[in-house]
């Protein structure tokens, strides 16, 4: 893997996060609205953000597919999805324990190993 290639896919694990969070705003927006389900999730504009996040993150996700094996790329997905507690943590205050951050570190290890290898 090129240092080009590790370096989109790295984008890519950053907008996992960012995408989550803005779900979770989202949500927490959500419980502030009154009214029927349908005109609060209309209105809700976090909401629309984050879907629009996500549109975007899939067409980079899609344009890393065309340049990197899903083998290779993948991992970095998983890297993405492990931050999702520590930026829950920062944002919103949900706990992060030591287990949660024990866990993660052995995934970033993981990740390591994986792209460490031969072709």
């Amino acid at each position: 893997m090129t240092p080009r290639e590790m370096l989109i896919c790295a984008g890519f694990s950053l907008a996992l996060p960012v995408g989550q969070a803005m779900f979770k705003w989202a949500a927490v927006y959500q419980e502030r609205q009154t009214g029927p389900l349908l005109t609060r999730l209309i209105t809700n504009g976090p909401l629309i953000a984050a879907l629009a996040w996500y549109g975007l993150t899939a067409i980079f996700w899609f344009y890393i597919l065309t340049r990197v094996p899903l083998s290779r790329a993948y991992p970095f997905a998983l890297a993405g999805t492990g931050l999702i507690p520590v930026v829950a943590w920062l944002l919103f205050k949900e706990p992060l324990g030591w287990r949660m951050a024990a866990g993660y570190l052995l995934m970033l290890a993981g990740l390591a190993v994986i792209q460490s290898q031969g072709s």
